[in-house]
């Protein structure tokens, strides 16, 4: 699936199931609610927290997919192609970064 064709698939789907999309305001805080939640799992699974009895069976992939769905609303909603975006900032990132981090020593 393409960019392109996530947003429209979100897209649709708001508008089969869920009326309408949230405020940019509400759904800002939602994508920090999400990505908190993908964070506690990168913690206890990866970082040095214990990992709860509650938290073993949490799917980092679905918590992930619930910050993308919400970044897509957001995307949606103020009118941003993310394909194109993505390519820009991957341009910008080369031009910028060529050689910054091949020449890192903390990454050799």
């Amino acid at each position: 699936m393409t960019l392109q064709q996530a947003q429209q698939q979100v897209d649709n789907w708001i508008k089969q199931y869920g009326v309408r999309y949230f405020s940019e305001l509400t759904n800002m805080a939602m994508l920090t609610e999400e990505v908190g939640e993908v964070a506690r799992i990168i913690a206890r699974r990866y970082g040095e927290q214990s990992e709860k009895e509650s938290d073993k069976n949490k799917d980092l992939g679905d918590e992930i997919a619930d910050v993308l769905f919400v970044l897509i609303c957001l995307a949606n909603q103020t009118g941003v192609n993310l394909e194109e975006a993505l390519k820009r900032n991957l341009d910008k990132k080369t031009s910028r970064d060529s050689e910054r981090h091949i020449n890192n020593e903390k990454l050799k």
